[in-house]
């Protein structure tokens, strides 16, 4: 069991690195990155990213770049820095460029201040894993306030500002497969809305994370506006036995998923394909990511790409063999070192895909 439970071509991070042609590729184009903050130089307005390697289109969430200045023209920068030609894009980057009321709850989720260096020779301190804070009345009623103010300025936005927005990803060579707005919890109208705006995008749906009162709640708008409402999982497989995809399928045949091969194979050690080429014909994108399996010490953790467990080969191999028009996308969620940042690893991310398909 647990040699199914690795890839069967090993391509290690060293490996990759380590090659003729990776090392060409980083080459010809090079990186730079001035601090964390300036992740990018400011792109040539011609440059044209390509990140379909052997007919599989590899992508990135821009989730991925969480820890950078947000904003649609920064995610343009960051996918033509990595070379990410199609994006899963987080709505909020695409509405803050359209001018939405800034979200309160950025600066309250913020993470703390890192504590001051401790003297040479003091054994450095464990930091605890954050906890969740319980929310102040405070708190809670200035979150319900931007709610209102979000629903009224969704629904007052005119949809051709959705169009100047996509001619701004057009223009850079860089296609939406989907946005992630997430509106399962909005009122009907900005559910709507959502599936409009991301018509506009280019986007084929709008993804959401996988129950199923969301799959029930958002199927009907999907239909209504002839788009896929794209469901996320994490470790349902792994949590609720017998989980499957098909009571979700059965609801609507606008049901697709966004099937995470990194969470499925972290927390059930089985092989990602078993999914993937069950369900190949409703699955839109993949989120992939390295990871240790169940068993090992720690079980289900983010890794480097090439240094974790997760049989990302075997996943592209697979779809570029049966020419399945799946959507690879690239999740950053590993601990990026304070020498590097989120945009250069996805680059590399980026190339080490490129290796496997080329």
């Amino acid at each position: 069991m647990e040699k199914n439970n690795e890839s069967k071509r090993s391509f290690s991070r060293r490996k990759f690195l380590g090659s003729t042609a990776a090392l060409a590729a980083f080459s010809m184009v090079p990186l730079r990155f001035s601090s964390k903050r300036d992740p990018v130089a400011k792109p040539t307005p011609d440059a044209k990213p390509d990140s379909k390697f052997g007919g599989v289109q590899m992508g990135a969430i821009t989730y991925s770049w969480r820890d950078q200045p947000s904003g649609a023209e920064n995610i343009i920068k960051y996918c033509l820095a990595a070379g990410i030609s199609s994006v899963e894009l987080m709505s909020g980057d695409l509405e803050e460029y359209l001018g939405a009321p800034k979200n309160p709850m950025m600066a309250m989720f913020a993470p703390p201040p890192p504590p001051p260096k401790a003297p040479a020779g003091t054994p450095e301190a464990k930091t605890p894993p954050p906890q969740r804070r319980e929310l102040t009345q405070e708190q809670k009623d200035t979150i319900a306030k931007y709610n209102t103010e979000m629903k009224a300025w969704r629904l007052a936005l005119p949809m051709s500002k959705f169009e100047a927005a996509r001619k701004l990803f057009d223009d850079a060579g860089i296609n939406i497969h989907i946005v992630k707005f997430s509106p399962a919890r909005w009122s009907d109208e900005e559910i709507d809305y959502a599936f409009k705006a991301a018509k506009i995008m280019g986007a084929k749906g709008v993804t959401e994370e996988l129950s199923m009162d969301n799959v029930k709640k958002l199927a009907p708008f999907a239909e209504k506006n002839g788009m896929f409402a794209i469901f996320h999982q994490h470790m349902q497989f792994a949590d609720i036995p017998g989980f499957k995809y098909d009571d979700f399928m059965a609801v609507s045949p606008a049901v697709m998923f966004n099937f995470d091969g990194g969470h499925f194979f972290g927390s059930t050690g089985i092989h990602p394909n078993t999914i993937i080429e069950k369900y190949h014909d409703r699955i839109v994108s993949i989120h992939m990511k390295d990871k240790t399996g169940p068993k090992t010490d720690p079980p289900n953790t983010n890794q480097v790409w090439g240094q974790g467990q997760s049989p990302i080969e075997d996943i592209l191999l697979l779809i570029k063999q049966k020419g399945w028009p799946i959507f690879c996308d690239i999740e950053l969620e590993y601990d990026v070192k304070p020498w590097s940042n989120s945009v250069k690893e996805v680059k590399t991310c980026v190339h080490y895909a490129r290796q496997i398909l080329m």
